[in-house]
């Protein structure tokens, strides 16, 4: 029997066009039909998953803000007033607000709670969280991901909210294993004086709690509440037969865990953007994966993983909807040529 690569190949090239003539939407719908064992692939269910998330590293001055625009930031989700929300809505996304840890519980009905404490320790200082921590927000994102193949989604989009949290990210995967001088940016447009600071924290941070045993040490010592969840989150996936889109680099640096502790979560990971935040295609490629977009953004929210999902579902429509050459009449020869 032909594998669901090979009848998904034959579905594509069968179709009025050029063979190849669509690239990468072709390729998109052929990961995504791989993932869900089926020729051609369904999309009926997009959602994205907001993770929010305060870091006591704040506290060092690396940020242009304060640490309480997490929880202002959160409320404009809540409120629809977000480029995400605005995204979403065009690119057919549900949203969904989860709090893992923010320094303010916003105590909103609207919002899923994983919480997993009010915003992580001073990590320069002290570990960023305990052990019980770190595992309750793994479990917490392993049951979102349950939750998400139970409501029928067949493609999820994570996003990111946290003050810090690209100091927070950077830590992380320097400690993971990636190069300190490849991977340390501004972030939100700190100047170059904050700029050397947020460097002395994160080598200074990384050195304190060095060596790291393994990813979840990682995590327990630098990590951030919401790039946790999402590991668990992206673990949760699993062979359950949904695709994937993760968004900048804060994002990345939580699934970056996730495939350090499972490499193969990247049959089923679609990277949605490249972001402007420099270290963010280092990370990517390192994990092999290919940014579908390419558009300067630097927002974070997962406003670049819901567009990357559109592209996704135009690949898919072109592999329900185009005719093929049987039903269309026109001859198979075309099929060979580089254009009519």
């Amino acid at each position: 029997m032909d594998s669901i690569k090979e009848k998904m190949q034959q579905h594509l090239d069968n179709l009025t066009k050029p063979i190849g003539s669509l690239g990468r939407l072709e390729e998109l719908s052929l990961k995504l039909a791989e993932i869900q064992g089926k020729a051609p692939p369904r999309l009926e269910k997009k959602a994205c998953y907001v993770f929010a998330g305060d870091h006591g590293i704040n506290a060092e001055g690396v940020s242009m803000y304060p640490q309480e625009v997490t929880e202002q930031m959160l409320r404009n989700l809540i409120n629809g007033g977000a480029g995400i929300n605005v995204l979403a809505k065009h690119c057919g996304f549900d949203v969904f607000n989860v709090d893992t840890g923010i320094a303010v519980d916003t105590n909103s009905e609207t919002v899923i709670k994983c919480r997993a404490g009010n915003g992580t320790n001073n990590f320069l200082k002290e570990e960023a969280m305990s052990q019980s921590q770190l595992e309750k927000c793994i479990e917490n994102g392993k049951k979102l991901a349950e939750q998400a193949y139970n409501d029928g989604y067949q493609l999820v989009a994570l996003g990111d909210l946290g003050i810090s949290n690209t100091t927070t990210a950077a830590a992380m995967v320097i400690a993971g294993g990636l190069d300190f001088d490849s991977i340390v940016d501004k972030g939100t447009g700190i100047t170059d004086d904050m700029l050397l600071t947020k460097k002395r924290v994160i080598k200074d941070s990384v050195k304190r709690h060095s060596p790291f045993s393994d990813p979840m040490d990682v995590m327990r010592k630098v990590g951030g509440f919401e790039q946790c969840t999402m590991a668990g989150f992206i673990l949760g996936l699993r062979e359950k037969g949904i695709g994937c889109i993760i968004d900048g680099f804060p994002v990345t640096a939580g699934t970056y865990m996730a495939w350090l502790i499972d490499n193969s979560v990247t049959d089923f990971l679609f990277a949605g953007h490249r972001s402007k935040v420099k270290g963010h295609d280092i990370i990517l490629k390192k994990m092999g994966l290919k940014p579908i977009a390419d558009l300067d953004m630097r927002l974070g929210e997962g406003t670049g993983a819901v567009i990357g999902g559109f592209m996704i579902e135009l690949g898919v429509r072109i592999a329900q909807e185009m005719a093929s050459f049987e039903s269309a009449n026109v001859s198979e020869s075309i099929a060979e040529e580089d254009n009519y």
